[in-house]
């Protein structure tokens, strides 16, 4: 997998990405510290309603990015995105009034929510071999599963021997080493999608349409659904499960935390060589399946289980993360399959904005389920959306997915350079080639 670091360009940019997740790690422990010192009490209400103006940020902003991308050239508006989000790093211990946190998370998550599309559409271009581009997505994968794990220990070392405001200043740091890296690689030559007149929401919702016209990523929004289900619970409702259920302490809630994470990290090892010999439907959906199942196996548990429940919790939280990870880790590939190069960045930035909504449903349901009926009720209602989720994958992604599609063209002038080759069937040119959502191929094939 580290074979693909020697790529110069790719080396910097994971590098970059691997400072801007450190950074955003130390940011998460700091701003839970703001947050008290700001409300004290109610500082989880504060915390919640941060969380809640990230996702509503991903959602709204994500479809912008790749209007921006068409627009503007890609390293300059990553350097700058970077940059933003180091100056309202900075700026949050200045802060004293819980609205002005909001306003900063909201500016910060609005920058990170253009800079992760077009940042993930970026990687193709530089490896556009396969199998190193299926390596690039598993080591990003490692890096956040890693970020989630080592980020709270970093923290808890420098809050040894500095107040938490200088978190802040170290994410700001990441974040500006992250634009340096970012300047310092070279990037391909890139081609707009869209001319600088076109349009501005036709440009904000290409992305969008072509997703939505793929049956492949239509599957793949309903795998992300399954995830949100069953992560959403992991993330949501892991404290009150294990302070409140099992009655154990906060270092029992970090370590079912990090098993979640660890068993993402090894899916994540082991991805390169199971897409070596699978291909990504089998991989993907089995894994979608596997996490309702889990939900149901964590409900059952819950209701008819008493000593056995702390271990077999960790074993589930741990198939939960490595199933997640089985699912998003290869979401990149069908990505790349499914648009011209030119499209990618509002395609990621489609899927960054409609993956998130699936979060931004399942994490308020989670919490409210658990906090107003019960963890076996919550688990299982969400098992049952994960179920919908993963049947409905499997229903819109056609288990034949060629690439190469034979099709036929209604309303294009035969005389039109796309159809050169092509042979006349009933009066209407047909001919086969990749198959993607474009100007000229605005539906999928019957």
């Amino acid at each position: 997998m580290l074979a693909v670091l020697s790529n110069r360009p790719y080396r910097r940019l994971f590098t970059a990405q691997v400072l801007a997740l450190t950074g955003t790690g130390l940011a998460t422990v700091a701003l839970g510290l703001l947050a008290y010192d700001l409300a004290g009490p109610d500082a989880g209400a504060v915390l919640g309603t941060a969380f809640a103006i990230k996702m509503v940020a991903y959602v709204g902003i994500g479809p912008l990015a790749g209007a921006l991308a068409a627009r503007f050239p890609r390293k300059p508006l990553l350097v700058a995105l970077d940059l933003v989000r180091a100056s309202v790093a900075v700026t949050l211990p200045w802060v004293h009034e819980v609205w002005q946190v909001y306003l900063l998370i909201f500016l910060l998550q609005a920058a990170s929510a253009a800079f992760t599309p077009t940042f993930q559409a970026t990687i193709p271009d530089i490896l556009t071999d396969e199998r190193d581009y299926t390596r690039a997505l598993s080591l990003s994968r490692l890096a956040y599963d890693l970020e989630s794990l080592l980020s709270p220990l970093l923290a808890a070392v420098v809050l040894l021997v500095v107040g938490y405001d200088l978190l802040f200043l170290g994410t700001s740091l990441g974040f500006a080493a992250s634009a340096l890296l970012v300047l310092a690689a070279a990037l391909p030559a890139e081609r707009n999608a869209t001319p600088p007149s076109g349009r501005t929401l036709a440009a904000t919702t290409r992305g969008i349409r072509v997703y939505l016209g793929t049956p492949r990523l239509r599957g793949l929004l309903a795998a992300h659904l399954a995830v949100a289900a069953a992560g959403s619970m992991v993330l949501v409702n892991t404290v009150a499960y294990v302070r409140d259920l099992l009655g154990r302490g906060e270092t029992a809630v970090a370590l079912a935390l990090a098993a979640y994470g660890l068993g993402s990290l090894v899916a994540a090892l082991a991805l390169p060589r199971v897409l070596d010999r699978h291909p990504d439907r089998p991989v993907m959906l089995r894994a979608s399946v596997a996490l309702a199942a889990l939900l149901f196996a964590a409900a059952l548990t819950t209701a008819f289980l008493d000593d056995l429940r702390w271990p077999v919790l960790l074993v589930l939280w741990a198939a939960i993360g490595a199933a997640g990870s089985l699912v998003l880790t290869p979401g990149g590939r069908l990505l790349r399959r499914s648009a011209h190069r030119p499209d990618l960045p509002a395609v990621f930035a489609a899927d960054f904005a409609l993956s998130h909504a699936c979060w931004l449903l399942c994490y308020p349901l989670a919490g409210w389920l658990a906090s107003t009926t019960s963890m076996t009720a919550a688990l299982s209602t969400l098992g049952v959306v994960a179920t919908a989720a993963a049947v409905v994958a499997i229903r819109l992604w056609p288990a034949g997915d060629p690439e190469v599609i034979e099709h036929e063209h209604d309303g294009l002038d035969t005389a039109h350079h796309h159809l050169d080759g092509a042979v006349l069937v009933d009066g209407r040119p047909r001919h086969a080639h990749s198959f993607r959502i474009d100007d000229l191929h605005t539906r999928w094939p019957a």
